[in-house]
């Protein structure tokens, strides 16, 4: 049983109970006192009170990021009110320094390209177009069950470039259900399509910089140090990475799992499932959206509006056709741009305060090229993601990975924030494969081998399609 299996069954145990808060609170207490003794070592060094405060607010951060004895939306407000008070007051530091860089992570270019594509995502299932892809991907590819996984685990992959992953995989995984059913949970073609599905989720987020959030991380972090990188140039190095990771996972499902005598009956996918009462104006209104959005995005270095602007459109289109109301506004995952806020404010302050300089001078002694670091920077982007939340490792690993020398400093966010969207080894690792691990279909170990395979190919791909990205841009 993981760390995280036996923290969630103590969860429902105290649940039950009525003292989950007892639970939460000696979670917390426990990272405190963990990260107060670590500090005290560190300060052994003699760097300064500000270092150190942002060190041990490190080291807090990452513990409450994997034991979750807070949501982890919530750590990242906690970060920045620390920040805040440590660096806004004379409290815990002598001189007190201007904060509003840290408050400023709330209005970033990031947090609001974010917010248009959870418009856009959001305006996209409330018309059922979701659900309108998913019959098409069917209809062309149902004739035989190989080209079925592959139909569905591209879509899969494309849509939640745009789409949540966690949206897309709950719809996909709900609609190819009567499929798993009749064929048993010991099928292997069942085993392949809740597997494959949750992977095609995570690994297409590489796509886009809406697609997944250590994308926008990365981003953000490079253009607080005077790098720009438009959603083209992004979608240059992560879409065929996303797309190339997904056909391999497709080919090693084919590989391991024997599919040649499978039969499947899709006539149940194909039904009609919408809800009958979408008004056809509200339809097109989305669909208007959508291509007026994305071509905005893709055409950014012709006509020079910033990714962030663009994001107004979804925005105010999608409100003013009443596709979006009020109320669905609130269903929005604001937790995440709080956790992305958190997340940008923490490496600020690792960068402003030079603590990442501090720990990139110690790696760089270290008897290891730099290729080797930024390797083993991919490596443990991906580990880290399969424990605790995918954004919080990008959090806490990006603003080190700028500290290397050139063309590390660019090369190195950009893998470190794709090998965080290969983490499949566990049930808990990803929102998508919680969903496919509560159809009660599938075991833990079932997501095993496909989890290695892509702690080993996923960084690989990254690497290599970045570098080769940097090389050619000089």
């Amino acid at each position: 049983m993981s760390s995280n299996d036996s923290r969630r069954a103590a969860l429902k145990y105290y649940g039950r109970t009525g003292l989950a808060w007892v639970f939460n609170t000696s979670t917390f207490i426990g990272n405190l006192a963990i990260a107060l003794i670590i500090t005290y070592f560190f300060r052994q060094i003699g760097y300064g009170d500000a270092v150190d405060y942002v060190f041990l607010l490190t080291i807090l951060a990452v513990g409450l990021w994997v034991t979750e004895a807070i949501p982890p939306f919530a750590v990242g407000i906690f970060i920045i009110a620390m920040l805040l008070f440590g660096f806004g007051t004379d409290f815990l530091i002598d001189e007190s320094a201007p904060v509003e860089l840290y408050v400023g992570t709330w209005t970033s270019n990031v947090v609001w390209l974010l917010m248009g594509g959870f418009f856009l995502a959001l305006g996209m299932r409330e018309v059922e177009l979701d659900h309108y892809i998913f019959r098409q991907t069917v209809t062309r590819f149902g004739k035989s069950p190989e080209r079925l996984l592959f139909g569905l685990m591209m879509t899969t992959a494309l849509v939640s470039m745009i789409m949540s992953n966690t949206a897309t995989s709950a719809m996909m995984i709900s609609s190819i259900l009567p499929v798993v059913h009749s064929l048993g949970r010991k099928s292997n073609y069942s085993r392949a399509l809740l597997i494959g599905i949750p992977a095609a989720a995570t690994v297409g987020g590489m796509g886009t910089i809406i697609g997944s959030t250590p994308n926008a991380i990365a981003v953000g972090a490079l253009q607080e140090r005077g790098v720009s990188i438009s959603f083209v140039e992004w979608m240059i190095v992560g879409f065929p990475t996303g797309i190339l990771l997904v056909w391999l996972f497709y080919k090693y499902l084919i590989r391991r799992l024997n599919l040649d005598e499978v039969k499947i009956d899709v006539s149940d996918l194909v039904e009609k499932r919408e809800s009958g009462n979408i008004e056809p104006y509200k339809r097109r209104a989305v669909v208007v959206t959508f291509f007026i959005t994305i071509t905005l995005w893709l055409t950014e270095p012709l006509h020079g509006i910033p990714v962030a602007a663009t994001a107004a459109v979804p925005i105010v289109l999608l409100t003013l056709t009443q596709v979006i109301t009020a109320d669905q506004v609130r269903s929005l995952p604001w937790e995440t741009l709080m956790l992305v806020a958190g997340g940008l404010a923490l490496g600020l302050a690792l960068v402003d305060v030079g603590l990442a300089d501090i720990v990139m001078s110690g790696i760089k002694t270290l008897p290891v090229p730099t290729l080797i670091v930024a390797v083993i920077f991919s490596l443990v982007a991906v580990v880290l993601s399969n424990v605790m939340s995918n954004t919080a490792a990008a959090a806490i690993l990006i603003p080190l990975a700028i500290t290397l020398p050139a063309p590390f400093n660019i090369a190195l966010p950009l893998i470190v924030a794709l090998s965080c969207s290969c983490a499949l080894l566990l049930p808990v690792s990803t929102p998508p494969n919680a969903i496919a691990y509560a159809t009660g279909l599938l075991e833990a170990k079932d997501f095993r081998p496909g989890g290695l395979f892509l702690i080993v190919i996923g960084p690989m791909a990254a690497f290599i399609s970045v570098m080769i990205w940097t090389w050619l841009t000089g």
